[in-house]
């Protein structure tokens, strides 16, 4: 019998695990913290109706999630990446805009405010108090600083509590997201990384929770440097099914909403193909046999992501240790984009 070596954490995910650990309580002060500024920004929301959400990476990511929550309050919302808006712009009149950065100092963040100048209704959202958006530009700014570790795990939770704030404000309640961050649960992940144990990537997909969904398959991306990717459900389903086998891994998220009987539809597909499939489950269906589940209290909006998020996170860096040496460690990126 051959002894294996403990193999030693990398630095690079102990540096997340330490952003991690502070994440649930940094999320609670932001929304704290926020309520001013929130009220302001929701003021605007009001007056004009109609939010442009613009962010690269993660904080694009933050923007999908939230966008259909922004939609079902009655805000006319829509989620572009920064770098789009840039090169084939939507008109700005009449909008109010949340430009998220978690470092505040994004190539792209200096060079839109640098070309529109920015506009009365301009709020960021930033982890960065003394960057160029927080400067520039009345910002809900979330607490605990800068997230130094490279693949966005704490800056993503804190930017969900900062709109949660603003949600507050509008009106919703946010008892219930509050309390999933005030008492985190930890599902045991392990049946869920030994199913992926021997694909070549992942496949990310959800209906309302898909901005999750891409959150997730960026970190993926970024911590296995495979090319992992997130397809909404319904564009899985047009074509793209013709990847699908015993060597991709799909993961989907179903929430308490009424597109949970979609995502439901697609595990059943995606099993036919010998796929194997994890589901990150909040809603009150039954489990499709066959699929790993991962069972969460049935929630809907901020609650559900904030219940599936620190999971997919521990996954995430569970199967990037498996597959890779130095994982957390970039080789190709940096933490702050700062070309484009």
């Amino acid at each position: 019998m051959t002894m294996t070596k403990e193999k030693t954490r990398p630095e690079g995910l102990a540096a997340i695990d330490r952003e991690m650990a502070r994440q649930h309580t940094d999320a609670l002060a932001s929304f704290e913290a926020a309520a001013d500024m929130a009220a302001k920004a929701t003021a605007s929301l009001k007056r004009t109706g109609k939010l442009l959400l613009l962010g690269m990476g993660g904080s694009h990511a933050v923007n999908r999630a939230v966008e259909p929550l922004y939609r079902a309050a009655g805000v006319d919302a829509i989620a572009l990446p920064l770098s789009e808006q840039l090169g084939q712009p939507l008109s700005l009149d009449g909008r109010t805009i949340f430009m998220t950065s978690q470092s505040g100092e994004s190539a792209e963040v200096l060079r839109w405010f640098n070309e529109t100048g920015g506009t009365a209704d301009t709020f960021g959202l930033t982890l960065e108090g003394g960057s160029f958006l927080a400067k520039t530009a009345p910002s809900l700014v979330g607490a605990g600083g800068t997230e130094l570790a490279f693949a966005a795990t704490r800056s993503l939770t804190v930017t969900f509590a900062l709109h949660l704030a603003i949600f507050a404000a509008l009106g919703q309640d946010p008892a219930r997201a509050l309390a999933v961050l005030r008492a985190a649960e930890t599902l045991d992940i392990k049946p869920a990384l030994a199913v992926l144990a021997n694909v070549a990537t992942v496949v990310t997909s959800g209906r309302r929770l898909q901005g999750v969904a891409e959150a997730l398959a960026l970190g993926l991306t970024e911590l296995s440097r495979r090319p992992c990717f997130s397809l909404e459900g319904g564009q899985l389903r047009h074509g793209p099914m013709e990847m699908l086998g015993p060597s991709i891994g799909v993961v989907l998220f179903r929430g308490n909403d009424a597109t949970a009987g979609l995502v439901t539809a697609m595990a059943v597909s995606a099993l036919e193909t010998g796929a194997p499939v994890i589901v990150f489950d909040g809603s009150e269906e039954e489990p499709v046999p066959g699929c790993v589940t991962l069972r969460f209290k049935p929630e809907t909006g901020l609650a559900a992501i904030f219940q599936m998020l620190p999971v997919a996170q521990s996954l995430m860096i569970a199967f990037a240790d498996e597959l890779v040496e130095n994982a957390g460690t970039p080789v190709r990126s940096t933490k702050i984009t700062r070309s484009e």
